[in-house]
């Protein structure tokens, strides 16, 4: 387990409560004011020293030290706990530990929403606006899509000028197969602000479509838009290559994740990605040992799908079944933790384990809450296909091929 931060923190919070006066009663109310705030803060995790990417770090424990030390100052304060979440949403998506600093983020976002707001104070307002869109952000990490929607049209209302929520609203729309709409507010985020963000949405939404070097063109442009060695640049960039990787393009898929490492050393989405390409090369020493270096560095679970499936390749069943019950206990892990992990399951069940009839279980869960999605209702045609129901097979096929896409795994189903 990654040790906590403390140190600094720890001595300064030290050093403040030293300073109190017991005789001075209105200054020992403060101070278990002050102790109160301070058991409600999550703490920060240390960072693999691999993530460690020059003063990243170092600025992402000084914005956390000083919201902490804001809010041990004036425990009423509000802002400090909108950017405290933003420091956990940070730290989710680069350190891969999900089932800790998605459910910190919300627990903040939650303590300062339930605070008053002075709707007529123009700051106020702002920063109810700026909590609600944080939080849309992290239930769409949970996987709680019809929630982050109805939170994100909540924030809407109080600012339809700012392209970050139509970010919001565009994936949401998209995760539950509303993708009319999608468009819509994709179109409206690219108008307000064209950058990074919104041509990375204006990319998925181009290959659902079927548009694949209007995808790629796109997310060409997402990646040109960001600064070199950024988290969200490289994300980009990773996510250039596998739209060059899932489309049979190994070649400029390589380039790209080579390019991504150069800019941001051992990034370890762009190792496990080029470790794709190698697994497609049927080159799996080199795979494996990319894999296993990103594993080292970040608990991803597709890291170590994609593990599994070099065992499998090579004929190593103890380690391949071993992997795979890994990945279901990872998976399990994140849904203790709140993160809705049916589609997931699904996909494990069908593609590793064989075994359609529980993988349907978890895959109609999914179908129930949004029956218009067409990675769902490919899913559920490939589940049906197994099971030999050609009838409903077909009917969710039929869905899943419906935006014209030709992702190949929807493609497959054709068959």
């Amino acid at each position: 387990m990654k040790k906590l931060i403390i140190g600094l923190l720890a001595i300064l919070s030290i050093g403040i409560y030293a300073c109190v006066n017991d005789g001075n009663s209105q200054t020992g109310n403060a101070t278990n004011a002050n102790m109160a705030v301070l058991d409600k803060i999550p703490a920060l995790k240390d960072r693999n020293e691999q993530l460690q990417y020059g003063k990243e770090w170092e600025n992402v424990q000084n914005a956390y030290g000083k919201q902490r030390k804001a809010l041990m100052d004036n425990p009423n304060a509000k802002e400090p706990w909108l950017n405290l979440a933003e420091v956990f949403v940070g730290e989710a998506r680069v350190t891969g530990e999900h089932p800790y600093y998605y459910p910190a983020a919300l627990e903040c976002l939650n303590i300062l929403l339930e605070q008053d707001f002075n709707m007529a104070d123009p700051k106020d307002a702002d920063l109810r606006f700026r909590a609600l869109t944080a939080k849309a952000g992290v239930e769409m990490s949970f996987h709680e899509f019809a929630k982050a929607r109805q939170t994100a049209e909540e924030a809407v209302k109080l600012n339809p000028f700012n392209s970050g929520i139509y970010g919001v609203l565009t994936d949401a729309n998209v995760e539950l197969g509303n993708y009319t709409k999608a468009v819509e507010m994709a179109d409206k985020m690219v108008s307000i602000k064209p950058d990074l963000r919104s041509y990375s949405r204006v990319s998925y939404l181009r290959e659902i479509h079927g548009d694949v070097p209007g995808a790629i063109e796109a997310m060409t442009m997402a990646a040109k838009a960001g600064y070199p060695g950024y988290d969200n640049t490289s994300w980009s960039m990773v996510t250039l290559g596998n739209l060059y990787l899932h489309y049979g393009e190994l070649n400029e898929a390589a380039q790209v994740f080579e390019a991504t490492l150069e800019e941001r050393p051992n990034y370890p989405f762009a190792m496990a990605a080029l470790a794709q390409v190698k697994m497609e090369q049927k080159d799996y020493a080199a795979a494996e040992k990319l894999l296993k270096d990103a594993a080292a560095i970040v608990p991803e679970v597709s890291f170590y799908e994609d593990l599994a499936t070099v065992y499998k390749a090579t004929g190593r069943t103890d380690e391949y079944h071993k992997t795979v019950q890994d990945v279901i206990a990872m998976m399990e892990d994140d849904a203790a933790h709140g993160h809705n992990m049916d589609l997931e399951f699904a996909h494990v069940y069908a593609t590793f384990l064989n075994d359609p009839s529980k993988a349907l279980t978890y895959a109609q869960k999914e179908y129930n809450v949004r029956p218009e999605n067409i990675d769902v209702n490919g899913a559920l045609a490939n589940i049906y296909a197994m099971m030999g129901n050609t009838e409903k097979a077909r009917f969710h096929r039929e869905k899943a091929l419906r935006t014209g896409s030709k992702k190949p795994e929807l493609l497959a189903l054709k068959d």
